[in-house]
C-alpha cells in the first residue's frame, strides 16, 4: 500500500509541474501577443506611438488615445492607466492632451489622468504606482457631495531626466524642472526648480544642487563609478574577481590555506 501511495504522489507531482509550466508558458505568450506597440497597436488608436515603445499587457484603463502621444523607446508597465479627457468619446480639439517624450518609463500600476495638458520630458523614470493628474476635486459648495462638484484643472509639466519614486503623487499645476528627484510617497504641487530633491506630503525641497556649491546638503555617499559602455560581460566578471582579491570565494569570504585548515579543531575540542 505505501508503494502505491508513493507512485500516486510521484505522478501527481509530475502532473502539477507540467500544468504549472504550461500555464506560465501560455501566460507569457498572452503577454507578448497583448503588448501594444507602433507595429501592433491592438484596438487602440494613439495620436502617436514612437519606435521601440511598448505598453505591457495587461494594460490598465486607456481612453482618449487620439489625444495621447508617446515618444520613442518608452516602457509602460502592466496595469498602467492613461486617459485624456474626463470620459471616453469626447472631442478634445486639435492638440494633444497627454504627451510623453522619448525614453519615458512608467512603472506598474501607475496612473496618468489628463483633461488639460500633461507633459513628460525625455527620460523621465517613474517607479510603480505613481499618480499624475491635471484634475482635482473641488469642495467649494458645502451642501453638494464633493464628487458632484466640477473639478479644478491645471496643466502639469515634468522636466526631462526626472525620477519619480514609487507611490509619488503629482497634483494639478505642478511644474517640475530638469533632473528632479521626487521621493517615494511624496505629494507634489507648485513649482520645483532644476536639480532638486523633494520629499513629504506636501513635498518640500530637502536637497538641491548649485553650480558654485554642489549638492547642499552634501551627499552622504560617493557617486557610483559608471560602467564603460564597451565593457563586456567577461571583463565585468574578471573585474569582480579582481576586486574580491585572491583567495576569496563568491561571497567574498577568504579561503583557508592548507596549513590553516590543519589548525581547525573538531567541534568541542578545547585547550588541554
Amino acid at each position: 500500500m505505501p508503494k502505491n501511495e508513493n507512485r500516486f504522489s510521484s505522478w501527481r507531482g509530475w502532473y502539477g509541474r507540467v500544468i504549472s509550466r504550461l500555464v506560465h508558458r501560455g501566460w507569457h505568450a498572452v503577454q507578448r501577443a497583448g503588448a501594444v506597440t507602433a507595429e501592433r497597436p491592438g484596438p487602440y488608436r494613439f495620436g502617436r506611438i514612437g519606435v521601440g515603445t511598448r505598453l505591457a499587457f495587461p494594460q490598465g484603463t486607456l481612453f482618449g488615445e487620439p489625444w495621447i502621444e508617446l515618444g520613442e523607446h518608452c516602457v509602460i508597465g502592466e496595469q498602467v492607466t492613461l486617459t485624456a479627457g474626463m470620459m471616453p468619446d469626447v472631442d478634445l480639439g486639435p492638440e494633444p492632451v497627454l504627451r510623453m517624450g522619448n525614453g519615458v518609463v512608467l512603472g506598474r500600476g501607475s496612473h496618468v489622468i489628463a483633461s488639460v495638458c500633461v507633459e513628460f520630458g525625455d527620460d523621465v523614470f517613474c517607479g510603480p504606482y505613481v499618480y499624475v493628474t491635471s484634475d482635482n476635486h473641488s469642495y467649494d459648495d458645502p451642501d453638494r457631495p464633493i464628487g458632484h462638484q466640477w473639478p479644478r484643472s491645471a496643466p502639469v509639466h515634468i522636466g526631462p531626466g526626472s525620477w519619480l519614486g514609487a507611490g509619488a503623487v503629482i497634483l494639478p499645476g505642478a511644474r517640475l524642472g530638469r533632473n528632479v528627484v521626487v521621493a517615494a510617497g511624496a505629494v507634489v504641487r507648485g513649482e520645483v526648480p532644476d536639480h532638486a530633491v523633494v520629499a513629504g506630503a506636501p513635498a518640500r525641497i530637502i536637497r538641491r544642487w548649485a553650480p558654485d556649491e554642489g549638492w547642499q546638503p552634501p551627499l552622504r555617499t560617493p557617486a557610483p563609478v559608471p560602467i564603460p559602455e564597451d565593457m563586456t560581460v567577461e571583463q565585468l566578471l574578471a573585474l569582480a574577481e579582481l576586486e574580491r582579491g585572491p583567495g576569496r570565494d563568491q561571497a567574498g569570504e577568504r579561503d583557508l590555506e592548507p596549513e590553516e585548515r590543519g589548525l581547525e579543531r573538531e567541534p568541542g575540542a578545547g585547550a588541554s
